[in-house]
């Protein structure tokens, strides 16, 4: 029973895995680095953990496969709480006024485009382009 349910939990997560947006874990700094390095653009998603909207996204369409890969290719994506951690000051440095907020940046932080509310699977994609 134990090595069946270990089949199972390992296909699910090979199934699992490259599906939706990857999202990277790290600093601005960092994901700017990676960006210049990748020759990708920075895409960040400003959310709270209060915003109704953007938990349909996260939960809904960032988990899509055809809207990760219309991500993964061209971006560095970074999911940014406007509220904690360096939140704030992006926050400011990019004039968020509401949630969600996704943004489109250089990787020197030269904005590119900054779309507000919820985006469903179709529009999420013609953003890329």
């Amino acid at each position: 029973m134990k090595k069946l349910l270990f089949i199972v939990f390992v296909f699910i997560g090979i199934n699992s895995f490259g599906q939706g947006i990857e999202f990277f874990h790290g600093t601005f700094a960092e994901a700017q680095a990676k960006a210049k390095a990748e020759s990708k653009e920075i895409f960040m998603d400003f959310y709270t953990s209060w915003c109704a909207p953007c938990k349909v996204m996260a939960k809904k369409y960032f988990v899509l496969e055809s809207v990760g890969k219309a991500f993964n290719k061209k971006f560095v994506c970074l999911k940014i709480d406007g509220e904690k951690g360096e939140g704030p000051k992006l926050v400011k440095k990019y004039g968020i006024k509401s949630y969600p907020t996704l943004v489109f940046i250089k990787e020197n932080g030269v904005l590119i485009k900054k779309v507000q509310g919820l985006q469903n699977e179709q529009k999420l994609i013609q953003l890329t382009k």
